[in-house]
């Protein structure tokens, strides 16, 4: 099948546009620099760290799906969607290194009435302060007028399994209303509903706003855990009763730290809300590892040499990525303190943490029983938390998803 869709960037977002695209009928072809990673996912490898099995990814290739790293491939689509990672940079602004690196790549063989989409996670204006230029100096093309060019920001709820790709209404910004449209009929092929915003940087401002709601009411539910337990009340009982409100609240929970790929973004320092926020989030792993220590210290025990064994290093439940999971300070932390760490994650194989290998526990319920402390920092389903609260002399719930009284909750 001939591709009439690149995908650029085949990671948290890239693979599943490629996935849902390839299902749709759609011949799509995923462009990665580098050949041996193309190679790789053409021999039914999926990438290290994503949400897509092996399973799921040989039935797109049988589909007719397949990684390129040849730029003349991009030249042959009606469509290319930029996926491309954008992780923190300097002063926590997304880095828009491999943006522009993709940009480069498909702006030589651009061809008139082509749509070009930017998914990847951006401050409003890089549609068309970066990639524009970019796209047009190398192109000779102009945007808007020999070609499309629109933002659709990502949404993904990874390893959920009541809302698929087709079930996330898609924003589309166009940077001119023909460009919108444009996005809009591609996506209507892949989602159940298209939003068409006014702009294109209506279309990016979305991405922001939604990151930092769950950031800063996550901020909010951190401090409303510190607070409650310094006053001894059950922070998890108090948002279970909160939460049978009707209206004007929506129910988030505390945790060690927030963790994925979304950062808090704050484009100029100017969202004075969303800095606290991060400041309140990124104080969590220090609290926990507090509370782990203050607990060994209640039992008699001192954080130095004491033996804790970490439950669930990834960032979301059921899933390998590990994208900004706070175990890894959280562990970092406690072998400053002195304490000697293992860990159980049914979706991890090997762990390093600041250079150093965390041996893994073979035997959970054998490892709960011999450990001076068993900190729960994930709570994949697979995990028998009442079962493990039996055996484990003394359990930190950081989670809530112990039953009450069973285990000391955060």
């Amino acid at each position: 099948m001939p591709a009439d869709l690149a995908v650029l960037g085949l990671g948290q977002l890239g693979l599943p546009a490629a996935r849902a695209a390839t299902a749709a009928g759609i011949g799509t072809v995923g462009f990665l620099a580098d050949p041996d990673a193309a190679a790789g996912i053409n021999a039914g490898r999926p990438p290290a760290g994503g949400s897509l099995s092996a399973a799921e990814l040989r039935r797109m290739l049988a589909a007719g799906f397949r990684a390129s790293s040849d730029p003349a491939d991009l030249g042959r689509v009606r469509t290319a969607l930029i996926c491309a990672a954008t992780p923190p940079g300097a002063g926590h602004a997304p880095d828009l290194s491999a943006v522009r690196e993709a940009a480069q790549a498909l702006a030589p063989v651009l061809r008139p009435r082509m749509l070009v989409v930017l998914e990847s996670t951006v401050h409003p204006g890089t549609t068309r302060d970066v990639l524009r230029p970019l796209l047009e100096r190398g192109s000779g093309l102009r945007a808007g007028r020999d070609f499309h060019l629109a933002h659709a920001p990502g949404r993904l709820d990874p390893g959920s399994r009541t809302v698929g790709y087709a079930g996330i209404p898609r924003v589309i910004g166009g940077l001119t209303p023909a460009c919108t449209e444009a996005a809009a009929a591609f996506y209507g092929r892949l989602a159940d509903k298209v939003v068409r915003a006014r702009g294109v940087q209506e279309a990016e401002a979305v991405k922001l706003l939604e990151t930092n709601f769950r950031h800063v009411n996550i901020a909010l539910v951190n401090e409303m855990a510190v607070l409650c337990h310094e006053l001894g009340i059950d922070v998890w009982d108090v948002v279970r009763c909160a939460e049978s409100k009707p209206f004007g609240f929506l129910a988030f929970r505390p945790g060690p730290g927030v963790g994925g790929r979304a950062a808090a973004c704050d484009p100029g320092g100017r969202l004075r809300l969303v800095e606290l926020a991060r400041e309140v989030n990124e104080r969590m792993p220090r609290y926990v590892t507090q509370r782990a220590a203050a607990l060994l210290n209640e039992h008699g025990k001192s954080a130095r040499g004491a033996h804790v064994l970490l439950l669930g290093v990834t960032y979301r439940p059921d899933l390998p990525d590990r994208q900004g999971a706070p175990a890894g300070e959280i562990a970092s932390r406690l072998l400053t303190l002195g304490a000697e760490l293992m860990f159980h994650d049914p979706f991890v194989a090997e762990w390093r943490v600041a250079g150093r290998p965390v041996a893994r526990a073979d035997s959970l319920y054998e490892s709960a029983a011999a450990a001076d402390l068993t900190l729960l920092l994930q709570h994949h389903s697979t995990y028998d938390l009442q079962g493990l609260a039996a055996k484990a002399q003394l359990l930190l719930d950081t989670r809530g998803a112990t039953p009450a009284g069973a285990a000391h909750r955060l």
